[in-house]
């Protein structure tokens, strides 16, 4: 429960980074063709909000790498030899490329030229994919193990081939299905502020621009979704079949076509569905393509190797159903754009705003989906989850799970209200940036300098430029 509160408050930033660092890129892509001043005012609210996003991210996200000891140490013993170089490689890779430009994406607009500021932006979006590609890896070789050998005390190390590790059965499918996740996450948040300010004014070209691109997003991306989000269920099904059931409700064995339920009530004590509403042999046809295929049910897993069905059974839902909520608000955004009311349908930007967070939610529901669906392994079919902890007493992490609930929902709670508050802000005409807020901390504070001190302002930011940055 602590980790998958750790994991689960830490996964949102992610999510919401790695698609706006790409937003950021192309943003000021259009700037530098078009140099229309529009997208540069778009790029600098926007790269305040990233900054934010962004140090959260790292700063959750150091949490579970002390975890890993503390909560995991079975774990770490056994399979270190195997996921510890592909994290050092997503250190050494994504986190040294993200941090070696990130400085120069957020503080370099008029101190560098052009096209290095931009290259560094790009640099940084790239350092957010392969972030995503290392970590994504490493979760996939625990849901799908390939590639290893096991040593002398039990300990998971690597085999000849590290391609074999690193581009496991499972990973192409999960870090597809997640990169456009995130990517459709970023859409619909930009698509949330966009609508809000429509709401206000529906001449606001810097809401005008935002909503478009963001509902382009949506009405592309999102058909693309569910067509990758199929092709890993698939994949889920081959290599694990016990998720799948979890996922379809199925907890007896269809000879004759498996129905798909819409919805029920898990219940794993009776291993029944109540209540249950069902499209018949509608699952064989997703499934195997024929609806009349077999399914196997949780009936043929041993009782201790079955994942909590109601879990994943309704985490599975919320992903899928949020998924076609998102097909339908790019459809709808379609038909406003070839209609010309793109900016003129009040509901359609209320439907856009309350989509906002759907994202977020749509991205914990996956994953929560993934790692229980799992269980009862942390290596599938390997290594358990109980065999991995720490022997810790129960009291002891209960104490500091409610210490982390406490400092996360203060500390990252006062973050999240001031992205909100810039949200609700919006662009304006020559936004100001990163860049140019800390080259002015008197005028920030309220205090306009006079004419003589202007260049004295100007040699303290030139020259004291790392303290200001601090």
């Amino acid at each position: 429960m602590q980790f998958a509160f750790t994991v689960s408050f830490h996964f949102i930033f992610p999510a919401f980074s790695i698609g706006l660092a790409s937003y950021l890129a192309v943003l000021e892509g259009l700037w530098l063709k078009t140099g229309r001043e529009l997208y540069l005012d778009l790029f600098r609210y926007w790269l305040k909000i990233f900054a934010v996003a962004f140090a959260m991210g790292v700063v959750s996200g150091l949490v579970m790498s002390y975890q890993f000891g503390t909560n995991w140490s079975v774990f770490s013993d056994k399979a270190g030899g195997v996921i510890g170089p592909l994290m050092a490689y997503e250190v050494l890779t994504a986190f040294f490329l993200e941090a070696g430009f990130l400085g120069v994406m957020l503080f370099g607009m008029g101190r560098v030229g052009k096209g290095l500021h931009f290259a560094a932006t790009l640099m940084v979006a790239l350092g957010t994919f392969i972030s995503a590609f290392w970590i994504l890896s490493v979760n996939s070789w625990m849901q799908t193990p390939t590639g290893y050998e096991i040593g002398p005390g039990g300990q998971f190390l690597p085999g000849p081939s590290w391609a074999a590790i690193i581009f496991n059965p499972s990973f192409p499918y999960r870090l597809v299905h997640t990169v456009i996740a995130a990517y459709l996450t970023t859409a619909l948040a930009v698509g949330a502020v966009g609508a809000w300010h429509l709401l206000r004014d529906r001449q606001n070209a810097h809401a005008r621009k935002m909503f478009s691109m963001a509902m382009w997003m949506a009405a592309l991306v999102a058909p693309v979704q569910i067509f990758a989000g199929d092709a890993h269920g698939l994949n889920t099904l081959e290599h694990q079949p016990a998720k799948v059931m979890a996922m379809e409700g199925h907890y007896q064995s269809h000879p004759h076509g498996a129905p798909l339920y819409l919805f029920g009530i898990p219940d794993d004590r009776t291993q029944t569905l109540r209540y249950a509403i069902a499209i018949p042999k509608a699952s064989s046809l997703i499934l195997k393509h024929d609806p009349d295929a077999p399914l196997a049910g949780l009936d043929t897993i041993a009782p201790d190797k079955r994942p909590p069905v109601w879990i994943v059974f309704w985490s599975f839902r919320v992903m899928v159903g949020l998924g076609f909520a998102m097909l339908g608000l790019g459809l709808w955004s379609l038909l406003a754009r070839a209609r010309k009311k793109l900016y003129d349908w009040p509901w359609l930007h209320r439907a856009a705003l309350v989509m906002g967070p759907s994202g977020f939610v749509a991205v914990i529901a996956g994953w929560v989906t993934t790692e229980v669906g799992r269980q009862p392994y942390t290596v599938y079919g390997l290594l358990t989850t109980a065999q991995s902890r720490s022997p810790i007493a129960a009291p002891a992490v209960a104490a500091s799970l409610l210490a982390f609930i406490l400092v996360y929902c203060a500390v990252f709670g006062i973050g999240v209200w001031y992205i909100l508050k810039l949200m609700n802000q919006g662009a304006h005409p020559h936004e100001t940036g990163p860049e140019q807020d800390e080259r002015a901390p008197i005028r920030s504070a309220g205090i306009t300098p006079g004419p003589h001190q202007h260049a004295a302002i100007e040699d303290m930011g030139e020259d004291s430029g790392a303290g200001a940055v601090t």
